[in-house]
């Protein structure tokens, strides 16, 4: 049982007073709640919005799952925990690896923390890529420590995630990975959680194939935050203190047509430094490609150690829908990254442009919908809401949504 507030990465996380309840809507574009509400969707968030907190934070760069979602866990920026993509490129061993497995982590979570002072945690996460991570020093034979995910969630077992077949549990089956369903999984493990656990904190973060499918407004996605609302009605008349924060937004990538619009750069490199000789790396790589194609907004580059990095710097700046690029020093300080998980160069491309490898590297034959992603500056706003009146940030961060939880728990 917590009984004082507890540090964490230097951050000071009040003791709840009742549930702390942190929702991370992966891929929420603030305009997909404005739409909804306006549509009479969302009575729920229209009531939030009126009696509690309502802000537009900026996420981490770059954009993506990983570095965000382990930003909100550890209160902290990449450059702390480590986490600053999906895919990571060892150039001592020559691989690209997954960044999922709990060795790349640098930083306790807060999770750990208050579990470890005697606080009660659930975690339920959509993809299993990000449970290991979210875990990472959790005990689960305390009895005080839930994690799990939609997407294995008939494989739970108690002593690995704390409890025995979770899709059992809930009553619901396994849903399909590319699905609102396993979103909506999610929600109702929380809510169930909540009322059969009562942790001091909770974190629910969902998976954003609607929104890579969907634009903000469409029949599709008001569905999807339209059930949103009914979760957030029940876990706000459970009592429980609840932040909604998202990981990234979201923007439409492709051209008038509907062909993605893409600047592979490494084609580029090869033109002007010859085949190979640099290597392009997407930290949006995942198992799960089939509604992005691995095309973010983006990219780091390893370049041979005679290249001349301002040179190449300076040519990529000038490609049409290329952003901004910046050498490793700059992107460390500016994005606040782990210097030595990126490349030389940092590219981030335009709102409605992506950055790919070679052409003929991406597969884009899944995509049944136009192109959305996210990765770059244009993705970084994204909702803060708080279901109890608060003195916050004109633009808080959106890891600080497990410390204005707490806070709001504690009063």
């Amino acid at each position: 049982m917590l009984s004082s507030p507890v540090v964490v990465n230097g951050r000071s996380y009040a003791v709840p007073r009742v549930p702390a309840v942190v929702i991370c809507l992966d891929g929420c574009e603030p305009a997909y709640l404005d739409a909804a509400e306006a549509a009479g969707m969302m009575p729920a968030l229209a009531r939030l919005r009126a009696d509690g907190t309502a802000r537009i934070a900026h996420s981490v760069i770059p954009s993506f799952t990983n570095p965000n979602n382990m930003s909100i866990a550890t209160g902290r920026p990449p450059g702390v925990h480590g986490i600053c993509g999906n895919f990571l490129y060892d150039p001592e061993t020559g691989e690209e690896v997954m960044m999922n497995d709990v060795r790349f982590l640098r930083a306790p979570t807060v999770f750990a923390g208050i579990h470890d002072a005697g606080g009660r945690i659930a975690i339920v996460t959509a993809k299993d890529k990000l449970r290991a991570l979210l875990a990472a020093g959790l005990d689960p034979d305390t009895g005080r420590a839930v994690c799990f995910s939609s997407e294995r969630a008939a494989e739970t077992t108690r002593a690995i995630h704390g409890i025995d077949d979770a899709a059992t549990w809930l009553g619901r089956p396994v849903p399909d990975v590319y699905s609102a369903e396993l979103s909506e999984f999610v929600f109702a493990a929380g809510v169930k959680l909540l009322a059969e656990r009562r942790p001091d904190l909770m974190y629910l973060t969902t998976t954003d194939f609607i929104q890579h499918t969907h634009a903000p407004g469409a029949p599709v996605a008001n569905a999807f935050y339209a059930m949103f609302d009914r979760y957030l009605a029940q876990l706000s008349s459970a009592g429980a203190a609840v932040v909604v924060t998202a990981d990234h937004g979201m923007k439409p990538k492709h051209l008038a047509d509907g062909t993605p619009a893409v600047v592979y750069v490494q084609d580029l490199l090869d033109e002007w430094m010859g085949g190979g000789a640099a290597r392009v790396i997407l930290p949006i790589t995942d198992p799960y490609v089939v509604h992005h194609g691995a095309l973010g907004s983006f990219a780091t580059a390893y370049l041979p150690a005679d290249a001349d990095a301002g040179e190449i710097a300076t040519r990529l700046a000038a490609v049409p829908g290329i952003a901004l690029v910046l050498d490793r020093a700059a992107a460390v300080d500016r994005f606040e990254l782990p210097g030595d998980r990126i490349g030389d160069i940092v590219l981030i491309s335009e709102e409605g442009m992506t950055i790919g490898t070679s052409a003929h590297r991406h597969d884009l034959a899944a995509l049944t919908e136009p192109l959305r992603s996210h990765g770059g500056l244009s993705e970084q706003a994204v909702p803060f809401l708080v279901n109890r009146r608060l003195d916050l940030p004109e633009t808080p961060r959106n890891f600080d949504a497990v410390e204005v939880a707490c806070r709001a728990a504690a009063l």
